[in-house]
């Protein structure tokens, strides 16, 4: 049974990755990261394995280098939206991995869907 932190962590995004593929059908994944000092979103292609855009708080051109709170998780959102039209994507599901929908990774999400994406 898991009882502490990482472990329910994992089990919980194990259990988002399976909910995923099951419906994936060939869409592309907005995959987010969240460490304790940085966030970062990746747009990946699982048919061929390949990322195809990315956003980071470490990117200095945004402005946002070494702060993790929302307000850098909306402009990491807004970032990876426009990386994507310029790639062709409109349409991706959105794995959040173990974290939770709130926050820092709703912000980022809606930033994403305000800039275009679907999920």
């Amino acid at each position: 049974m898991a009882n502490n932190k990482r472990d329910l962590f994992l089990k919980r995004r194990l259990r988002v990755r399976n909910k995923l593929r099951a419906m994936a059908n060939g869409r592309l994944r907005l995959s987010v990261h969240r460490s304790s000092k940085n966030i970062s979103v990746q747009l990946i292609d699982d048919v061929k394995g390949v990322t195809l855009a990315s956003a980071s708080t470490l990117e200095k051109e945004l402005g946002v280098v070494g702060k993790n709170n929302v307000e850098a998780a909306a402009k990491i959102g807004a970032a990876i939206a426009e990386r994507a039209k310029a790639a062709g994507v409109e349409e991706c599901y959105f794995d959040r991995g173990g974290f939770l929908f709130h926050g820092k990774i709703k912000a980022l999400a809606d930033a994403a869907r305000e800039g275009g994406l679907k999920f």
